[in-house]
């Protein structure tokens, strides 16, 4: 699954060539890692090596392996170009976790729906704050409070940082938009 992902999901794909861009090749034998895991926890970023966990125990489909490598892959980026101090600030981690969320595909409505969770207006604003907000108390020791706290300080800003996407990828079809610009950015920035 983990290779179908790699090798066909615009997402992943688009993520790739970025780290590639930013100087941070990623090498499927060394940045990612196959195990089980505990509870129902489906994927992690190592921060200290650099390296995707994926929880195969907890992925049993092909649409879930997407959205879980997108997912890491956006916090790989955020690593990469941002130097996000994962352990001691807890703003950097709600960031990244913000930008995940709503760049990875997990708030589509599709998802959403099978959660039994959607609504109309801002719906996924929401979805990406409490997804961010779940996330954070997952790999952090911390209060619901301060996971709160850190998320509302630092949404808007991270919400509408759309990089390397340059838009929120909904669907399978805005993610290979996404990337098809993202192949042709040097072209267009070079005439200007």
């Amino acid at each position: 699954m983990l290779r179908m992902t790699l090798e066909t999901n615009p997402y992943a794909r688009l993520l790739l060539e970025a780290l590639k861009q930013s100087g941070c090749t990623v090498f499927n034998d060394r940045h990612f890692s196959c195990e089980n895991c505990d509870g129902c926890v489906s994927g992690g970023f190592d921060a200290a090596t650099s390296q995707i966990v994926l929880c195969q125990n907890n992925i049993r489909q092909q649409s879930h392996m997407n959205r879980v490598v997108t997912h890491e892959l956006i916090h790989a980026f955020d690593h990469c170009r941002a130097h996000v101090d994962w352990f001691k600030n807890v703003k950097h981690l709600a960031c990244s976790e913000i930008r995940a969320a709503n760049l990875s595909g997990d708030c589509t409505l599709m998802n959403e729906i099978a959660r039994f969770k959607f609504g109309l207006k801002g719906h996924h604003q929401t979805c990406v704050r409490d997804r961010a907000i779940r996330s954070i108390l997952a790999v952090r020791k911390v209060s619901k409070e301060t996971a709160e706290k850190a998320v509302d300080e630092v949404f808007d800003a991270c919400f509408n940082d759309l990089e390397p996407f340059g838009r929120i990828p909904h669907s399978k079809a805005d993610a290979k938009r996404a990337y098809r610009d993202f192949q042709n950015r040097d072209r267009y920035y070079a005439n200007l």
